[in-house]
């Protein structure tokens, strides 16, 4: 099955259920930050949106409240996610690094700090990405 692809808004939402577990729409609206609040009706819509393309799942109703929980492992999406930005750079952890750092997304000591978190093989390649 191919993973739906999301808005930022929606994201936003599904990062929400996974923070929370199983919530209705009010409880996700109580829970965004005063500066991310929009209408409940805007929440709604995306958690409909969501649940349609299999991102939500209905688990319950209390009175007129339906609870929704996340359908999506949130470290598949995330991955998912990576995957797709990989291809935007041809595939190439290199050029997406170098595209990171020139643009100061990513610096020098972050990268430093990543190097030493990152187990290497006898030829000091680091292990964990698959090569192409």
């Amino acid at each position: 099955m191919t993973e739906p692809r999301l808005s930022k808004a929606e994201t936003r939402i599904l990062e929400q259920y996974w923070k929370l577990g199983t919530a209705s729409v009010r409880e996700v609206l109580e829970s965004l930050p005063e500066d991310e609040r929009v209408a409940y009706t805007t929440v709604q819509t995306l958690v409909y949106r969501l649940e349609e393309k299999g991102a939500l799942r209905k688990v319950k109703k209390i009175g007129n409240a339906q609870l929704f929980q996340a359908a999506l492992d949130q470290s598949q999406y995330r991955s998912r996610l990576t995957r797709d930005l990989l291809d935007l750079f041809g595939g190439s952890p290199r050029l997406l690094v170098s595209n990171l750092l020139e643009n100061g997304a990513l610096t020098l000591r972050d990268l430093k700090a990543l190097q030493i978190a990152a187990p290497s093989d006898k030829n000091g390649r680091s292990r964990g990405g698959k090569r192409a």
